[in-house]
């Protein structure tokens, strides 16, 4: 049996601890916060059964500049932060051409395969069913222009992947929405998708099934691990190995150590408004780049990315943009939080997350960087971590070390 402490509590964190501890690991799970209260608490709630591709960056730069001047709201530049991201940023785009794109949605689209199966066991296992919705989500639009096209591009994914949605024209999608203030040209839904009521509370679920099954759970610092003779010690635990699941505070950690992560960090943003009717599942306002999430907390907001390293913004401009489009489709009354709450994504600019162990390190494992996909991912890239510990070298292919410097 092995000690094993795992840095983060988020889904990533908590996720590789069960994995672990399935396999007779004794686990311990260290954060200066409670589960899923940071970065896994803050996205639409959505497990991503048809997110095949990776979110990439347009090949064409005119295209590129365009995002990076706030077309359809999509993307928000820090232009103050924004030259220590570039290495970062141009290595991203690289990724992103139609040759490293070839070989990286493979390795993609397999771990995506397993996430709802992965999810689905540990619901049961957690007795979380009841925060969790199997309908799918809305891909809606304004335009019929615009609806034309997006089916198009979800009968290209089709084509390729197998993946299978239905269409609603600005009829059918009024009914299945009737509390719509004005219809929408139609939508799609990606019926295979899972959704949420509370991505928070399902990692919370996920703890307490850890809990449950013997392990231990303590408050402290990660910034504290040092490496001590033959072992590790972190906020007065010692152990023979440690992963770091840290999401966006990752790199940082890692750097003591001596490994360079490059990371683009993407920020979002998301406000929970008060609602008597509320939709059915969640829906992507393809248009305005915000998503709807029907949440027990109220009707969640959430904005695309700001790509910034700096402290939240008090003016996120692109969730009261979204907010502004919302209130003309559903009647929404005040937010129920005092601020809107805002997180980061640890996007690592070859698009896969970082599975491996630390090549200096003895025991020294890393776990982070899934992008938009964290909570998608996060107990698919456990178990294969999981296995990789214990000499499964195959179980992380193409996850490995190669950024590593």
């Amino acid at each position: 049996m092995s000690e094993i402490i795992v840095l983060g509590a988020g889904m990533v964190g908590v996720a590789t601890a069960l994995s672990l501890q399935a396999r007779g690991h004794d686990c311990v799970i260290v954060d200066r916060s409670p589960p899923g209260r940071e970065t896994s608490y803050g996205n639409a709630g959505i497990i991503q059964a048809e997110a095949v591709e990776p979110y990439s960056l347009p090949a064409n730069p005119l295209l590129l500049l365009a995002m990076a001047l706030g077309r359809k709201n999509a993307v928000r530049v820090d232009w103050l932060t924004l030259p220590a991201q570039v290495p970062a940023l141009l290595s991203y785009w690289r990724s992103s051409m139609p040759g490293s794109l070839r070989k990286i949605i493979p390795v993609w689209r397999g771990l995506i395969e397993e996430a709802i199966p992965r999810h689905a066991a540990l619901i049961e296992a957690a007795g979380a069913g009841n925060l969790v919705r199997e309908n799918g989500y809305w891909e809606a639009y304004e335009t019929e222009a615009g609806l034309a096209a997006g089916v198009l591009a979800a009968e290209r994914r089709r084509a390729i992947y197998g993946l299978e949605f239905t269409t609603a024209d600005r009829d059918a999608l009024q009914r299945e929405e009737p509390a719509l203030k004005r219809s929408l040209a139609g939508a799609i839904n990606w019926s295979a998708a899972w959704s949420c009521a509370d991505p928070g509370e399902l990692v919370g679920s996920y703890a307490a099934l850890f809990e449950k099954r013997g392990g231990r759970i303590i408050s402290g610092d990660a910034a504290s691990l040092e490496r001590s003779g033959h072992r590790w010690s972190v906020a007065g635990e010692t152990a023979a190995a440690v992963v770091v699941s840290l999401g966006p505070w990752s790199p940082q950690l890692v750097s003591r150590f001596g490994y360079h992560v490059p990371m683009v960090r993407k920020r979002g943003y998301h406000r929970h408004y008060r609602s008597d009717e509320t939709l059915s599942r969640p829906m992507m306002l393809s248009d305005h780049s915000v998503v709807m999430s029907p949440m027990l907390k109220g009707l969640r907001i959430a904005s695309a990315a700001e790509l910034s390293s700096a402290a939240p913004s008090d003016d996120p401009r692109q969730l009261l943009r979204g907010e502004a489009v919302v209130r003309t489709l559903l009647d929404i009354g005040e937010p129920v939080e005092a601020k809107p709450w805002s997180g980061t994504r640890p996007c690592l600019p070859g698009m896969l997350p970082l599975v491996c162990k630390a090549p200096r390190h003895e025991g020294l494992w890393f776990h982070f960087g899934h992008g938009h996909q964290g909570f998608t991912l996060g107990p698919v890239t456990a178990e294969r971590l999981a296995r990789a510990f214990d000499g499964d070298g195959s179980a992380i292919k193409g996850l490995d070390a190669a950024l590593l410097r």
